[in-house]
């Protein structure tokens, strides 16, 4: 039951052709955006995925950056913390020294005079360093050198002692990253950031200004280098008695802990360093295998489908994957489907238009060839009124064949509007009853209620209520009418739909043609009505607009109480708009 609208006969091969809108209807509600399909596909570091990757990546970097910065501060640290207990151990022991130097003071209270050049001072002097474990060097007020913690009298021999480092502990991953850490260190000059400390031998006043302050009674630190890099600090002091100046202390500490503990530091830097880059390479190769991988494969894919390479180019399957990749290669996975189907369906249309076009330019050809042997101007007449009806059956063919086709690409670019339903179909009904159908076959109305609404495109949705009127019309009896009934309900899931049914009182729809009649160029037409007036497109059309709106349209037969047929039905389901307008 089609052509305009109207139903009609076709052989087998019709009723089994590939729809339009059986295969993938097109949806004005959503809008896509044109891509060039020939542009080269960026798989370069900066796009989104990308620069998450490279996030991963880089937090090594900023890890190694930020204990960096830490282990100067802790190096800083360190430093202060010796130098403030240097100071508190040369306080102890310059007071150490003034109270042996008072010892000279006689019982009667006179005054001796007072020095530091003693036996019993260097001796005080040599056991405070001993326990204090630091280099103790004393001046007298002159400036020279009185007293060495580090030479020790034996037998007329001088004995210069250091203390030796502890036996080293480490592991063997630790020792492997020491001197892969003593390697690099040798690979970066050293730096001279404090000023250079003196040769050993040389110990004169002049090498250690601070003593010089020391001797004027105020205590001063310096902090030095060798040139190997080891640092030295020092801290003088003044060494007083009865508020005398009686010399300068000055204190020295080799700064091998300091460096030792920060290379402690840096090596275990260094090894979380290599732990986190062997994690971050772990992590990157699982999102570039669990990400990139996927994404790759349904562009190659994708691809393959642009350049038509095989007739069906089955997309990568994630749908078992819970997450947005597995969404992304069911969405590939159907919209290839459709994509194939839309071809497929294209191919039977153009089967479709060259069969049918066949048939009327076939008459035209003989009628024309005729017409050139004959000489009978009755016969003549005859070819002339076929000739005739073969052109206009051909203008409508080519008319509904170009609206058809136009009709896809239309409902895709068109926006979609709130349409009262009752208002539309009450200016339909009223046109019909103005005449423009039959005069004796009435078009009525029943509705549920008046304030029901739809998104979709007025124009499409009169188009086909116009169509399923007509052919109504057409196949009712004198003196009968056309029902639309409106009514709204809801079905399981909650979702309001709005249902408009057609019924007329004709001969009604055989029940094995009751979806063959949807398909295109299937005519079957009442009897006494001109052959070719109608092109077979009308349901096929109706049922394409009415998926474009994401409803449905189907065909059914109405029943008397003794289940004999009283007319047809066809019932179109669209969803409700449930805005208030």
């Amino acid at each position: 039951m089609t052509g305009n609208g109207l139903r009609a006969k076709s052989d087998d091969k019709k009723e089994e052709g590939v729809s339009l809108a059986e295969n993938q209807p097109s949806s004005f509600f959503k809008r896509k955006k044109r891509v060039n399909r020939n542009a080269k596909r960026k798989w370069g570091p900066f796009s989104s995925l990308g620069r998450r990757i490279m996030a991963i990546n880089l937090f090594a970097v900023f890890f190694l950056a930020g204990g960096i910065l830490y282990l100067d501060q802790f190096r800083t640290g360190l430093i202060d913390a010796r130098t403030q207990a240097l100071t508190t151990n040369g306080r102890m022991i310059a007071g150490a020294l003034g109270e042996a130097a008072l010892s000279e003071v006689s019982f009667t209270g006179k005054v001796n005079h007072l020095t530091l050049d003693t036996r019993n001072i260097r001796s005080v002097l040599r056991r405070l360093a001993v326990v204090t474990d630091t280099t103790a060097l004393l001046y007298d007020r002159d400036g020279d050198l009185i007293a060495d913690s580090r030479v020790l009298i034996s037998a007329g021999r001088e004995i210069i002692f250091e203390t030796l480092p502890p036996p080293n502990q480490a592991g063997n991953v630790r020792k492997f990253y020491e001197v892969l850490y003593d390697f690099l260190a040798d690979l970066i000059p050293t730096s001279q950031d404090y000023s250079l400390f003196p040769a050993r031998t040389s110990v004169s006043v002049e090498d250690f200004t601070e003593v010089s302050e020391a001797l004027k009674g105020e205590s001063a630190d310096v902090i030095r280098q060798t040139k190997d890099g080891r640092l030295m600090i020092s801290v003088a002091l003044p060494v007083q008695g009865f508020k005398h100046i009686l010399g300068g202390l000055l204190l020295i500490e080799d700064g091998a802990a300091i460096d030792e503990a920060v290379k402690s530091a840096q090596v275990t830097t260094l090894i979380v360093f290599s732990i986190t880059v062997v994690i971050t390479l772990l992590l990157s190769l699982y999102l570039a295998r669990t990400i990139a991988s996927p994404i790759h494969d349904m562009a190659e894919a994708a691809d393959k489908v642009r350049l038509g390479l095989g007739r069906r180019i089955e997309m990568p399957d994630f749908s078992d994957r819970q997450d947005e990749i597995g969404d992304l290669s069911i969405s590939f996975g159907e919209m290839t489907v459709a994509l194939y189907d839309r071809m497929d369906a294209i191919e039977a249309f153009a089967a479709d238009v060259s069969h049918e076009l066949k048939n009327p330019l076939t008459s035209l050809g003989t009628a024309v060839d005729t017409f050139e042997r004959v000489k009978d101007d009755d016969t003549r007449k005859q070819l002339l009124a076929i000739i005739s009806s073969d052109v206009k059956r051909l203008d409508r063919l080519i008319t509904d064949i170009s609206a058809a086709s136009r009709l896809d690409a239309e409902l895709s670019r068109t926006e979609g509007e709130p349409v009262a339903v009752v208002g539309l179909i009450d200016s339909i009904a009223e046109m019909y009853g103005a005449g423009r159908g039959p005069s004796d076959v009435s078009v009525e109305v029943e509705i549920s209620s008046r304030d029901i609404t739809i998104d979709g495109v007025p124009g499409r949705l009169g188009q086909v209520l116009r169509n399923l009127i007509e052919n109504a019309m057409s196949f009712s009896p004198k003196g009968t009418r056309v029902l639309i009934r409106v009514s709204e309900d809801q079905d399981g899931e909650g979702k309001n739909w709005v249902q408009i049914d057609v019924e007329d009182q004709g001969p009604g729809i055989p029940e094995n043609k009751l979806e063959a009649i949807f398909n295109r160029f299937y005519t079957e037409r009442p009897k006494g009505e001109d052959f070719g007036r109608h092109s077979g497109l009308g349901l096929s059309i109706s049922r394409l607009i009415i998926d474009a709106h994401r409803g449905s349209i189907k065909a059914s037969n109405r029943f008397s109480s003794d289940g004999s047929v009283i007319g047809a039905r066809f019932s179109i389901r669209l969803p409700k708009n449930n805005d208030k307008h």
